[in-house]
């Protein structure tokens, strides 16, 4: 078993990673307290052509028409929805995927979170009304070939959830670690809870090391909206898997 204070590469990203994680989470307060909002908004509108405006003669080649042309707009949705969904990751109603084939990984998140840039973030999609609601994915190099070469689940989730998840200045607590292999790889998964001044955030971690990285995965709620999003929040991490590049 290799400590994770013995890892100087590991033990010295985290610690730079460490102060984007925390300028991350104050801008995710800050987000809570009614900063940074926007709102999209969209308006329909139907223009409604009069009955009288078109003869019985014009009537039957115009509805010909439209048939046709609605019929060759579903295949051509059709065909985009197919293609578009080859590129991302599986998703299943109430979700958006992302593959991401240059670093090797892939997950789903809530439909109408937005992607926004984190430094020192890979990606980070939130929701705008209510910021604490995010995924995130960071990685660094590691001259590692297994997650398990650096402890147990407990070992790691501990190390990673001090050094990193949470600012020095939130009281934070491992509520369970579990390991578990899909498709030859191994990852870990944890939950655990930070609590700050003014808020508790609830969260869920994967993390996994292959193609000469480790991988984090990290979503999370308010705590007061933990039961609400627990459901959706575990599918986001049940769904990240890395793969070969």
């Amino acid at each position: 078993m290799v400590s994770l204070q013995q890892s100087p590469t590991i033990h010295q990203t985290w610690l730079l990673n460490a102060s984007t994680q925390s300028t991350f989470m104050h801008q995710q307060a800050l987000n809570r307290q009614g900063y940074f909002r926007k709102g999209v908004s969209f308006v329909i509108r139907a223009k409604q052509v009069s009955a009288a405006s078109s003869t019985p003669h014009q009537d039957k080649p115009g509805r010909r028409e439209i048939l046709t042309l609605g019929a060759t707009v579903s295949s051509w949705f059709s065909l985009f929805y197919r293609t578009s969904t080859s590129f991302a990751a599986e998703t299943k109603k109430g979700y958006l995927g992302v593959t991401d084939k240059k670093d090797g990984y892939s997950l789903v998140y809530p439909f109408g979170w937005q992607e926004v840039t984190v430094e020192g973030q890979d990606k980070v999609f939130k929701d705008v009304i209510e910021p604490l609601e995010n995924v995130s994915v960071t990685m660094f190099p590691t001259n590692k070939q297994d997650i398990r070469d650096l402890g147990s689940p407990q070992e790691v989730a501990e190390a990673l959830i001090k050094k990193v998840l949470a600012p020095p200045s939130q009281k934070t607590k491992l509520i369970e670690a579990a390991e578990h292999d899909v498709d030859g790889k191994t990852y870990y998964t944890f939950e655990f809870v930070a609590k700050a001044p003014n808020f508790t955030r609830h969260a869920l971690s994967a993390i996994c090391i292959g193609n000469g990285k480790f991988y984090t995965v990290t979503t999370g709620a308010n705590e007061r909206r933990w039961e609400k999003m627990k459901d959706k929040l575990h599918a986001v991490i049940d769904s990240f898997k890395i793969f070969n590049v």
